[in-house]
């Protein structure tokens, strides 16, 4: 007999400043129907200095070892493509800050945003061969373009953190998966550059192109037909990319593209992508936070998941809700993450975004400016310091 595994917690978290895409349209001239309308975004989510990917994956993971304890998780899987070190996990230092026990395995997965799904998959598979563990997964990144760069109004910064087990609470996760590889480059950060380069043209093409093809793998594969699905969470590097993506998924299987029904499908998952921005692995799962925080009753129903990652790996799979899951949200502390946020200007915003450490291995000091459990007070030796307040 099968055994039901899927996410059985999940909570988020993002950064301490927002800036809002009224203040980005002020300063460059750009009519703000351009943000609001055309990409789908209102704000995003800034960094302070004093925090990273770090801070923000040990913030939305706290919540969950304080309701379930540690005793059972054995393995971390961090998934981000804006790491802080080539060679050490960041989930080491998570691992440290929320008091995993050593006796853990932690690794640290990249393929642009598509990693948490891979690591959500891995974890699927962990719980498999041993029921009796469960695996915490973090989605974390920081989306970071240059500034006056068409990329900078989707930036953003969110981390996701999600309990994997044998009978979940929340979603169940189903077989089969579509998969779909190709080799493009629509989006790549060199070792040598701190902001991504991207083709946006070449990226949205290369985008719909993972739909088509993960879609007829799922086919392929016995997944479940298309006008099953309750609601679709896409991959959201804006927004207004997810109904894109789905006006090209219902064209590609002969369906009308009625922008009622796929506003229905699709709106309630984008409700915190739109005030935080584009947070690459976590994108999805703040997608799936939003709509099961959102919905109406959606016990039994099965959801639709795309999750695309750049350059370029994408996956098609599905979930089912499951009863008594409105008992275990986090609406009102996902709500807080988001409204606590200061507002900055853009003057501000900029000597943020362009705030770096001296790379000469001397002690450099972070200013104290984040609110929240967990900062990075600094670097000494080459070496990053975190502290827990």
């Amino acid at each position: 007999m099968s055994i039901s595994i899927g996410i059985h917690d999940l909570s988020i978290a993002t950064s301490e400043y927002v800036l809002p895409h009224t203040a980005l349209a002020e300063y460059n001239g750009t009519d703000i129907g351009k943000y609001h309308v055309g990409i789908g975004q209102e704000s995003m989510s800034v960094p302070a200095a004093d925090e990273d990917i770090v801070t923000m994956a040990a913030t939305a993971a706290a919540p969950i070892i304080a309701r379930h304890g540690k005793d059972r998780i054995r393995t971390l899987v961090f998934a981000t493509e804006s790491s802080i070190d080539q060679a050490k996990a960041a989930g080491i230092y998570v691992h440290s800050l929320i008091g995993l026990p050593s006796a853990t395995r932690v690794v640290e997965l990249k393929q642009a945003c598509y990693g948490a799904t891979a690591a959500l998959q891995f974890a699927i598979g962990l719980v498999r061969r041993d029921p009796a563990q469960q695996v915490l997964v973090i989605a974390s990144d920081v989306s970071k373009y240059e500034l006056d760069s068409p990329g900078e109004a989707t930036q953003g910064a969110s981390a996701v953190a999600m309990l994997v087990g044998v009978n979940p609470a929340l979603v169940r996760i189903e077989d089969p998966s579509g998969l779909f590889t190709a080799d493009v480059m629509d989006f790549w950060r060199p070792n040598y550059l701190s902001t991504a380069l991207v083709d946006g043209q070449e990226s949205i093409g290369a985008y719909l192109q993972a739909v088509e093809g993960t879609w007829k793998d799922y086919s392929e594969q016995g997944g479940r037909a298309l006008e099953e699905f309750a609601a679709f969470c896409y991959h959201q590097p804006f927004t207004k990319m997810a109904y894109k993506a789905h006006t090209h998924l219902l064209n590609y299987c002969g369906y009308d593209t009625d922008k009622d029904v796929i506003a229905s499908a699709l709106g309630q998952t984008t409700a915190y992508n739109t005030v935080i921005g584009n947070s690459y692995t976590a994108s999805v799962y703040l997608g799936l936070a939003a709509l099961l925080d959102q919905a109406d009753d959606l016990t039994g129903k099965p959801l639709a998941f795309l999750s695309y990652g750049s350059g370029s790996v994408a996956e098609f799979f599905s979930g089912t809700v499951v009863a008594g899951y409105r008992d275990h949200l986090r609406t009102e502390a996902n709500l807080q993450a988001i409204s606590r946020r200061k507002t900055v200007d853009y003057a501000t915003y900029r000597e943020l975004h362009e705030w770096k450490f001296p790379t000469d291995g001397g002690d450099h000091a972070t200013p104290e400016q984040t609110t929240g459990p967990f900062r990075l007070a600094g670097i000494s030796g080459h070496k990053r310091i975190y502290q827990t307040r």
